[in-house]
């Protein structure tokens, strides 16, 4: 599977980890920057990051800012984008499985790399349920 990953200068340095540990758990990953940590605007990032993961069918991506709010709601204007803010696996799961969430959040400033971790995997290891939750994602483009 192919992971797009994108940061801002508050979530740049776990960023090299978290690629690290998606190449563990066996994907390609595509970084789309920055390339240092220095201060940028999360919304162009976001945005770029959105942009790749539409492109891309059957694609991911991962967004780390400071909190993963911001991230979040940039990502979420691009139509066909389910971007979830995810704090811990439990969430990471349910983003998957009932919402078919395509794009993972969270902030490097709230969760550290061994929760980071924990989501990774249980975002991986989780797929979209359907049923139920297809009509009310359907629900969700307006």
């Amino acid at each position: 599977m192919k992971y797009f990953i994108a940061t801002d200068h508050a979530g740049f340095a776990i960023k090299e980890k978290v690629k690290q540990m998606l190449h563990d758990l066996g994907h390609e990953v595509e970084d789309l920057g920055p390339d240092s940590a220095e201060r940028v605007d999360y919304p162009d990032f976001a945005h770029k990051l959105a942009r790749a993961v539409l492109a891309e069918e059957g694609s991911f991506g991962v967004l780390i800012c400071g909190t993963g709010i911001g991230m979040s709601l940039a990502a979420n204007k691009h139509e066909g984008i389910r971007a979830a803010l995810c704090h811990d696996a439990y969430t990471a799961q349910m983003a998957r499985a009932h919402n078919d969430a395509n794009v993972l959040c969270f902030g490097e400033r709230v969760v550290g790399l061994g929760v980071a971790e924990s989501i990774l995997k249980a975002w991986n290891e989780t797929s979209f349920e359907g049923g139920r939750h297809a009509n009310r994602v359907a629900k969700i483009e307006i």
